[in-house]
């Protein structure tokens, strides 16, 4: 089999796949950066072969993201004394963010927060869009124009992206739409499905973007119009909604239609791996046992969800149960993805005080399961992690680290996930392309001096 000149070939010093480490790891792809070679054994002589000083693991999934709150990370930490701060007073916050930022604005904002995600190891983000609307509630005229936006950032980053136009109608269960809610208004699943279909048109203009469909939650869409908007979406296509996030969300909704928010969607709705339910922070034994059995993915934000005081996920028993989940950053105040995984275990270690969260190679399995079912919050799916037909996404980590140079390839894994900041990565691959390496973007200067712009745009308000 010939390979040169139509392939450009990487020497890594380990490739992690679902099973084990390929070592060393011989990567080519093509000029579309798809893998078409993968092998320990070298390619035919003569072929020219980049040697990476690094081991890789999968570029990881983002699977829940709201874009325009990076522009708010970090400004709502201070608390008066006297004041009681939770996630309903964070709200407000944010709707002051979300009624300041402008096309232009929401576009530099997104491109910073997607070029930094690609600097931490991400190479995919869902983006959960609900910025829909102009600052006075009217749709541009071009409905998907915010969405444009998102995926135009997501090109300037080099970052693959899922739209997830979000369906949001009302204020709370049974309550009209809030003046501050006034951008993320669609009135009726037909007016939602007129943006759904425009933001289709938007994603098939960008070569390799991806497009699902979502209700905010439920105490923001009326009850028989979630149901009306899940049957009448695409088949095939991803569906996100966020549920059961805080304890008041479960007094409503209990007070409203006398089931907990995880009861009725498992109740109502044909639950499965189709389905990227956000948070699912407080659980009763019934609905873990009958979540793990249906095959949906939970997506964990956990950075956001300790921010916020929302709660910790029961992942010990999910995961006993053969529950499915993912990984996202929801605001933003957190960026890495091993931080992301090492709070989801180290939180369950504080509440049962053992250390055995996930049996074996915890690490190992960490990587594997926010991967392979991030690719199904994505609207993919792999069995292996690197395989050909698959594009070449990787986060590199430099083997020349110190406790990477004294660690065996057994321990490999736990190093790189329990010990890791983005100061150890060498870089980050997109379709086989250097986005990121050693830390320098390579489109970051315009990026950051178009973000720069931005927010002093906004704090002149």
């Amino acid at each position: 089999m010939k390979h040169a000149p139509s392939l450009t070939f990487f020497r890594f010093k380990g490739l992690l796949q679902r099973e084990d480490w390929l070592t060393p790891a011989y990567v080519g792809a093509d000029h579309h950066g798809i893998i078409r070679y993968i092998s320990s054994t070298p390619p035919e002589e003569g072929v020219a072969v980049e040697a990476v000083d690094g081991f890789a693991l999968p570029g990881f999934q983002n699977a829940h993201s709201h874009a325009f709150q990076y522009a708010m990370a970090g400004w709502a930490e201070r608390h008066p004394v006297g004041t009681d701060d939770d996630f309903w007073s964070w709200r407000e916050e944010m709707y002051k963010c979300a009624l300041s930022v402008d096309p232009d604005q929401a576009e530099a904002i997104a491109a910073m927060l997607y070029a930094e995600m690609v600097r931490h190891g991400y190479t995919h983000v869902a983006e959960f869009h609900y910025l829909h609307h102009d600052k006075n509630g009217k749709p541009y005229r071009n409905i998907a124009e915010m969405g444009e936006r998102i995926l135009a950032a997501a090109h300037t980053a080099g970052i693959h992206i899922t739209l997830v136009p979000v369906f949001y109608q009302q204020g709370g269960f049974g309550k009209p739409p809030e003046d501050r809610q006034r951008r993320f208004i669609s009135k009726t699943v037909d007016e939602y499905f007129q943006l759904l279909e425009a933001s289709r048109r938007a994603v098939d203009e960008q070569p390799g973007a991806r497009l699902g469909f979502s209700v905010h939650s439920l105490r923001a869409v009326e009850l028989k119009h979630i149901e009306a908007t899940f049957e009448r979406g695409p088949h095939g296509l991803p569906f996100h909604l966020h549920v059961a996030e805080q304890k008041k969300e479960i007094a409503d909704c209990l007070a409203y239609c006398g089931e907990r928010p995880m009861q009725w969607v498992l109740n109502h709705l044909p639950v499965n791996q189709r389905f990227n339910l956000v948070h699912a922070t407080h659980l009763d034994d019934d609905e873990v046992k009958r979540l793990a059995e249906s095959g949906a993915q939970v997506v964990l934000c956990p950075s956001t969800e300790g921010n916020l005081g929302d709660g910790i996920f029961r992942m010990k028993e999910y995961t006993r149960l053969g529950g499915r989940w993912t990984i996202g950053t929801d605001s933003h105040i957190g960026l890495g993805p091993m931080e992301e995984l090492r709070m989801i275990d180290y939180r369950q270690r504080l509440v049962t005080n053992r250390r055995n969260t996930f049996e074996g190679d915890a690490a190992h399995y960490l990587v594997n399961e926010a991967v392979t079912s991030g690719r199904l919050a994505m609207g993919r799916a792999a069995e292996e992690h690197f395989a050909p037909g698959l594009p070449l996404d990787a986060v590199v980590f430099k083997a020349n680290s110190h406790l990477v140079e004294a660690a065996s390839l057994e321990q490999m894994a736990s190093i790189l996930v329990y010990t890791s900041d983005s100061s150890r990565l060498l870089g980050t691959l997109v379709n086989g392309r250097w986005v990121v390496r050693d830390q320098h973007h390579l489109r970051g200067h315009r990026i950051k001096e178009e973000f720069g712009k931005a927010m002093r745009g906004i704090r002149s308000r």
